[in-house]
């Protein structure tokens, strides 16, 4: 981390009950964690294998309480951190509200009680899960503080929970097995899904980072706008924007679902790359990119909600 102050984090006080578990709550991530889940849910939805309740359940359980751990770890690894930046420092451990003890003895408690649950689903599942925690804590959370390259490790874990609804319902990364008359092709579904939140997350991070770089660099954090400027990040934006279009046509020429999600995919992706061209322009900005955030949010979740609703008529 690199400050030129000692940090000193404030000491805790002792909570109410009640503030106590909100803030356990909010060290989970409550918004991102859902996000995270429904990207599970679609996996399971657009897999050939219809997956029992009992499986379906374990499979969101497990995934969310992994995920929240990654979160929880996350936060008590960047406590000091967090204390430099506007955006967080409110967060109960950087604010007093919470011992680090607690956050970490919570965190891993959260992953533990994962393991088991997707391990009952399949050990490919469970696998992919472990990976992702690890990739996030160990490699993606110290790796923010030395190279803005971080952001590519940690788009792996951020992308696993689709394929891991894809591996509770197959049973594996590819499936031979598609129904209704659909392309083989339609077998990597899981992988597709993969790729497509993995692409998405890159523009998606860049644009926060660029609109919030003063509170990056004030805490040391490697990010592209602040250690490549903000002429990269907007080159980095457009490309990465590209590369999302081509992957969400992939998906569509695979035959996973029908026309309607081709039509959206054409649409929706039309207006993201004339919003991360309009980077280039000499007048954009951080409104600019405050858009192209906002933007990949509605991008996502509605090319995510076609797919699955056109996939169960394919």
């Amino acid at each position: 981390m690199i400050t030129s102050e000692p940090v000193t984090v404030p000491s805790v006080a002792a909570p109410s009950l009640g503030r106590a578990l909100i803030d356990l709550g909010r060290l989970a991530k409550p918004r991102i964690t859902l996000i995270v889940i429904a990207t599970c849910a679609a996996g399971m939805a657009i897999a050939p294998v219809r997956i029992p309740g009992l499986v379906a359940l374990l499979t969101l359980l497990g995934t969310t309480l992994i995920v929240a751990s990654a979160n929880v770890l996350n936060m008590w690894w960047e406590r000091e951190t967090d204390g430099l930046m506007e955006r967080t420092r409110q967060r109960p451990l950087p604010a007093g509200r919470l011992s680090p003890d607690v956050a970490l003895v919570f965190g891993l408690a959260l992953g533990a009680s994962s393991v088991p649950m997707l391990v009952a689903v399949n050990t490919l599942t469970a696998t992919l899960g472990v990976v992702a925690l690890g990739t996030y804590v160990l490699l993606y959370t110290p790796l923010k503080r030395h190279t803005c390259l971080a952001l590519l490790i940690g788009a792996i874990p951020g992308a696993m929970p689709p394929l891991m609804g894809w591996t509770a319902a197959t049973g594996t990364l590819l499936s031979s097995s598609v129904s209704g008359g659909a392309s083989s092709a339609a077998g990597m579904g899981g992988v597709l899904l993969f790729l497509l939140l993995f692409v998405w997350q890159l523009p998606h991070f860049i644009a926060i980072a660029y609109f919030r770089a003063e509170d990056y660099a004030r805490a040391g954090l490697k990010v592209v706008p602040v250690e490549r400027g903000e002429r990269a990040a907007k080159g980095q934006i457009a490309f990465y924007a590209v590369l999302l279009v081509g992957v969400s046509f992939a998906i569509a020429a695979a035959r996973m679902a029908g026309t309607a999600y081709l039509l959206a995919s054409v649409a929706l992706g039309a207006i993201f790359l004339a919003l991360a061209g309009y980077g280039f322009r000499a007048e954009s900005g951080r409104g600019w990119a405050k858009s192209v955030f906002a933007y990949s949010v509605v991008y996502l979740t509605v090319l995510l909600g076609i797919l699955v609703v056109d996939r169960a008529g394919v």
